[in-house]
């Protein structure tokens, strides 16, 4: 952040404070709901100081000519998270090694002041704190010294998240995290992404061809710890994931729509019953086996199919309580995706927005398509065969699906032909 200030000679604080803004729109787009606290360093500086007092007070640290170093020697169980042992860890790993050090694994709780950085006065002298300090001093005063679950990247399990357990336990003997839990890391068409490679985008690149839901169904799509490969296929195969299920809901719904007919589970016939029930005992589970949202999102596609056996086949219309089963089986997805942050406001903009970016990645504008599906509806009455089928698998060649029914032809998005044939073509 200092680098980057200086580079655009900008304070330091208004930078920070420009991207925390940026990803706040990020989160939002992607339905991420907001903390109830988000504490920032700078505004806990007196809370940093008093942690930093305590570890010195207890004897795990030192001080060198206005900087403060927590000595890891003091603390044996220094490791315990990573399962790293003392002697493996590489010293200066983010910095040049500093020989003032009486360990070169020892890491700095308050840096003395350097020219060009913002500084805060401290017993030490003036000058800013060490990189884990803040995290411990923060969770600290708002959850205590014990609490329940610690997130963060895989990258942070050495040496951030070590070193946080090392100051808090440093501060406070009792100190303890019930849960740490890391996820994995994006990555590009099987390569690790990175500002070297060049093959790093951001969520304003992705949302601005793909619907931000779509982006979110296909982190889901993988357990959170495990790495997530992103292509183009794999984002065309989420988009097409989403339309379906807000398609079949929003059917569902319109149908119900029509009906007076109030919703009673007792008036359920017992195959959709034992239907919904499957399906919520099946969320449960996963939910609580450490989030498995990937099998939550496969569990979906059983009640999906029987909405649309009941509102499209001809034996599901028949089928007794129809309207009943519909309602309840809506009413259990449409309880899941709001869990998941996947219910939209509305099935019907949703769907309208899908389309829209469909049809920019497609290169098309409405009325064109329109036009060709008039084309070819021409064709078709006049029996010429090869040039109808030739429209159809032009437009599906860039994402663009015709659908016939008794009452016409419409489209819809759909994964273009090509990236269907790698998904095929690609051994699972």
């Amino acid at each position: 952040i200092i680098v980057r200030a200086n580079e655009l000679g900008e304070d330091p604080l208004s930078l920070s404070r420009r991207y925390y803004e940026e990803f706040h729109r990020d989160m939002s787009y992607l339905h991420c709901l907001s903390p109830s606290v988000e504490p920032r360093v700078s505004d806990h500086m007196p809370q940093i100081i008093d942690i930093i007092k305590q570890i010195l007070d207890n004897d795990y640290a030192y001080r060198v000519d206005g900087d403060v170093y927590f000595s890891v020697d003091k603390f044996p169980e220094y490791g315990r998270l990573s399962g790293r042992k003392l002697d493996d860890n590489r010293a200066g790993e983010r910095v040049i090694v500093d020989l003032r050090k009486r360990n070169p694994a020892d890491f700095a709780l308050w840096k003395s002041t350097k020219e060009g950085e913002p500084f805060w006065e401290s017993p030490w002298g003036p000058g800013r704190p060490g990189w884990h300090i803040e995290c411990s001093a923060m969770s600290a005063a708002y959850l205590g010294y014990s609490f329940d679950i610690h997130g963060g990247g895989v990258d942070l399990v050495f040496p951030h998240h070590e070193n946080e357990i090392a100051q808090n336990c440093a501060a406070c003997n009792t100190s303890n995290i019930s849960y740490w839990i890391h996820n994995g890391f994006v990555n590009n068409n099987n390569e690790k992404m990175s500002k070297s490679l060049g093959n790093f985008f951001t969520i304003r690149q992705v949302i601005d061809r793909y619907h931000p839901l779509a982006l979110r169904l296909f982190m889901m799509g993988t357990h959170y710890r495990s790495p997530i490969n992103y292509s183009s296929a794999q984002l065309e195969s989420a988009s097409d994931r989403v339309f379906y299920i807000y398609q079949t809901l929003h059917d569902c719904e319109e149908t119900l729509n029509q009906q007076q007919e109030a919703n009673s589970e007792d008036l359920i016939p017992h195959a959709i019953k034992s239907c919904i029930d499957k399906f919520h005992n099946d969320f449960k589970i996963s939910m609580l086996d450490d989030l498995h949202t990937s099998v939550v999102l496969a569990a979906m596609y059983d009640p999906l199919k029987t909405i649309n056996d009941l509102l499209h086949t001809r034996q599901g219309k028949k089928q007794e309580r129809r309207i009943h089963s519909l309602s309840a089986l809506e009413k259990e997805i449409r309880s899941v995706l709001s869990i998941l942050g996947l219910m939209p406001s509305s099935y019907a903009e949703v769907l309208h927005q899908l389309r829209e970016v469909a049809l920019k990645r497609a290169g098309l504008l409405e009325h064109e398509v329109l036009e060709k599906i008039e084309k070819r509806n021409y064709y078709r009455k006049t029996k010429d065969y090869k040039n109808s089928d030739e429209i159809r698998k032009e437009l599906a060649e860039v994402g663009i699906a015709l659908m016939d029914d008794p009452t016409g032809t419409y489209w819809r998005p759909s994964m273009p032909l090509a990236l269907q044939e790698q998904v095929t073509a690609t051994p699972h």
